[in-house]
């Protein structure tokens, strides 16, 4: 499979994969919608490149992510977010530690 980098992300496009470094770890906050509830986490990341893109990390994906972690993103989503964009595993997608 290819893999894509952080300067071939287009807004609301699928990811197929990706392989990123988290830089650092945002604050976990909680949320409920219409869909249901949970947490998620707002975190910086980076391509083997050092190109820097917003992750959105969900429910137990937190946990299993620390600073400097190497993850894989495969059938993800892009989107953006006050002009921002931002990448997360989406409705089908899954993240995978690689270290």
């Amino acid at each position: 499979m290819f893999c894509l980098k952080v300067s071939e992300l287009k807004p609301r496009t699928a990811v197929p994969e990706i392989i990123l470094e988290v830089v650092s770890k945002g604050e976990t906050r909680e949320f409920a919608n219409e869909r249901g509830s949970g947490k998620v986490c707002s975190s910086a990341a980076k391509d083997e490149d050092g190109e820097e893109i917003s992750i959105s990390l969900w429910n137990e994906q937190i946990d299993q992510v620390k600073d400097g972690s190497k993850i894989k993103i495969e059938n993800g989503w892009c989107s953006e977010f006050q002009g921002q964009k931002q990448v997360s595993t989406g409705k089908f997608g899954k993240m995978e530690i690689l270290e």
